[in-house]
């Protein structure tokens, strides 16, 4: 990795939460494979993200991989978390902050995920994300933010914190599972080459935040809107019931989300994250040759 970096080759950071904590065993070591070839194929040097033994690792190996996927005791960690994980000499699976404080120390520049964490519906759990989003200069590739979060609070405090929100090929802020959350972008490209120029004149001018490339999940996955916030809906009433609060919420919210689908949101959530890893590769790519 050091030298892919050293010869300004195209590389895209993606983190590793997803694939020890987000998705079940053995998918989870098909997807991070998949995720890697996916970079590949369009150019780039893939660079999973995580935390070894102790060591701060930004691009793990074929093995290593494995034992992330497979590890019990894996850790998910913040940037908050990284002492910790490094002090205790284990190993940790970054999230999206993790990952982009990582990846950013290293000077990796552009970063594929799945969806962002953002303000919940409580009002009182807000995810470290939007404040790494607001301080690392980095060009995420996401498809918005997870449908369990209040999503018009979320996109108010991108815009508050001052993070360019923008849709490729879309005018409209997706929703993880599905392509509109009802929330509008700031600024709509085309391509690959106008992502690169857009992130070219940020950098210029010494913006400290990121710049957050938002791109639908495939139509053919995709949930529609309404459909999709009944299942939420539902789902959050059940995590009532049952007393879950804080952090066990999210991965319960999602676990009942894919047992109401049918398992249908697990293969949006590997359709999206597969194309963001494609998309972020192309754009590392023009970066590279700009």
């Amino acid at each position: 990795m050091e030298e892919a970096l050293a010869d300004r080759r195209a590389v895209v950071a993606l983190e590793s939460t997803v694939l020890a904590h987000g998705l079940p065993r053995p998918r989870n070591e098909e997807v991070g494979r998949a995720l890697e070839e996916a970079v590949r194929d369009r150019g780039a040097v893939p660079a999973t993200v995580a935390v070894l033994a102790g060591a701060p690792t930004v691009g793990v190996s074929a093995e290593e991989l494995v034992r992330l996927c497979r590890g019990a005791g894996i850790r998910k960690s913040s940037r908050r978390d990284l002492a910790v994980a490094m002090a205790a000499g284990s190993g940790a699976a970054t999230t999206v902050a993790g990952t982009m404080a990582l990846a950013a120390a290293a000077g990796v520049e552009v970063f594929a995920t799945g969806g962002i964490g953002g303000v919940h519906r409580d009002g009182l759990d807000v995810s470290a994300d939007l404040t790494e989003l607001s301080r690392t200069p980095m060009l995420v590739v996401c498809s918005g933010a997870k449908v369990i979060l209040d999503l018009h609070a979320t996109r108010e405090a991108l815009e508050t914190l001052g993070i360019l929100v923008v849709g490729l090929g879309t005018d409209r802020f997706p929703g993880f599972y599905t392509a509109d959350s009802g929330f509008h972008v700031d600024e709509r490209v085309e391509s690959a080459a106008e992502v690169a120029r857009l992130w070219r004149a940020h950098r210029t001018l010494r913006q400290p935040g990121a710049l957050l490339l938002c791109v639908p999940p495939p139509a053919e996955t995709a949930f529609e809107r309404e459909a999709l916030e009944r299942l939420v809906d539902e789902a959050l009433a059940s995590a009532d019931a049952a007393g879950v609060h804080g952090s066990a919420l999210t991965p319960y919210l999602l676990a009942d989300l894919h047992e109401r689908s049918g398992g249908r949101t697990i293969e949006t959530n590997i359709a999206l994250l597969l194309r963001n890893a494609a998309v972020a590769a192309e754009v590392a790519v023009a970066l590279e040759e700009g």
